[in-house]
């Protein structure tokens, strides 16, 4: 089948949507099918070697952040057996609505992947807040399945009145990792080093954006959180491991809290180097405070470590990590909640390093992208 995959970001940018379209993309082909991934042509481009599937860069039309309006998509999808939409993705999503008729006409089959609600703040909640009332339903509707990564997420979300009309059309798969890269590994000493971690401090790790896009990510109250134990009765160490236009703002909190020599931002990581990264951590952190957080790949990552996560309690993410068997949840913007938790796991290296494994196990049966592949397979069969 000749598959087209849209997204609107892609690796090397860091968001969560673009990896899983890589690997989706990855996966697809591996099941010898002819994939090409279209993304708004942006200024920071992957340079990938030896991929199996083609990317094409588009011009938008207009672009504001992660939307972008790519009006010729008319012409780009022509010859596709199936097209594949990474959804939320403003600027693609509406002109594909209008390519619905077309496609059920020539027999084009057509799949949403469905990673999130979108909610914003002040001006963007309420342009939102419209695109959810009026053009989703015509959106979610258009497609022949819709994908989406939990169910438990699905019936919390925008679309849960649709999935209670129509269950036949939803399918659950879950984001995966590649559980060969993403492994336990020993502390690599020069890494901790660099960044003037010692052998007695704790680490705590977040990995995530820091731009306006991932303001849900939550990291003003893990600093809150981190700042509750200062008067801990041992060393630790705040990573935080990503880049954005907020990185500055955090930068400042932390100094306001009185945290800003335990906390080392380490700016964007390449993806060759988080594994080392979520080695060096005692626990990863996943503070998101809102549906925008409906998987949390990141855990993923750490559970696939074998670390111990601490995440949210919000639908999508606690079905990845099961409170009190893979890690601990927290009630979102509770930073002392989230403090309760952290200092638990970091005073109970025992229990961390049991949630670690059980995690680790977790990824080996549900998480990793063969498994996932599979089911990415079985739905292109479904569809055609």
């Amino acid at each position: 089948m000749k598959i087209a995959i849209l997204t609107p970001t892609f690796p090397p940018y860091s968001g969560g949507i673009g990896i899983v379209a890589a690997h989706g993309a990855e996966q697809l082909s591996k099941h010898q099918h002819d994939v090409t991934v279209f993304t708004p042509a942006y200024k920071n481009r992957a340079r990938l070697e030896n991929q199996p599937y083609q990317i094409q860069y588009v011009e938008p039309a207009v672009a504001s952040g992660n939307a972008a309006l790519l009006s010729s998509l008319g012409k780009k999808l022509n010859g596709f057996d199936v097209v594949y939409l990474h959804y939320p993705f403003f600027g693609a999503a509406e002109p594909l609505l209008l390519l619905a008729k077309r496609f059920k006409k020539e027999g084009v089959r057509y799949i949403i992947h469905y990673h999130m609600d979108v909610i914003g703040s002040g001006s963007k909640k309420k342009f939102f807040d419209l695109h959810t009332r009026w053009l989703l339903p015509k959106i979610i509707i258009s497609a022949d399945r819709v994908v989406v990564t939990s169910f438990d997420y699905a019936k919390h979300s925008n679309i849960a009145p649709l999935l209670e009309k129509d269950r036949d059309k939803f399918i659950e798969i879950p984001n995966g990792v590649d559980a060969t890269f993403f492994q336990p590994a020993a502390r690599d000493e020069q890494l901790a080093y660099r960044y003037s971690i010692n052998p007695d401090d704790r680490t705590v790790l977040f990995v995530g954006g820091m731009d306006k896009a991932h303001y849900f990510k939550g990291i003003e109250f893990l600093l809150e959180a981190m700042s509750k134990l200062r008067q801990a009765d041992y060393s630790w160490k705040l990573l935080l491991v990503g880049e954005g236009d907020l990185r500055q703002t955090y930068r400042d909190l932390a100094t306001q809290l009185g945290i800003d020599r335990r906390t080392i931002f380490t700016g964007f990581v390449p993806n060759d180097q988080l594994p080392a990264h979520y080695n060096l951590a005692d626990v990863v952190v996943l503070p998101s405070i809102d549906r925008s957080e409906a998987f949390g790949g990141v855990i993923v990552e750490a559970m696939a470590c074998a670390k111990p996560v601490i995440a949210s309690d919000l639908p999508g993410v606690r079905t990845v990590a099961t409170n009190e068997v893979e890690g601990l949840l927290t009630e979102a913007k509770n930073s002392d909640d989230l403090a309760n938790k952290i200092n638990y796991v970091l005073q109970n290296p025992n229990i961390a390093q049991e949630l670690g494994r059980l995690g680790r196990l977790k990824v080996e049966t549900d998480y990793d992208w063969a498994v996932v592949g599979e089911r990415l397979g079985e739905l292109i069969r479904l569809v055609t």
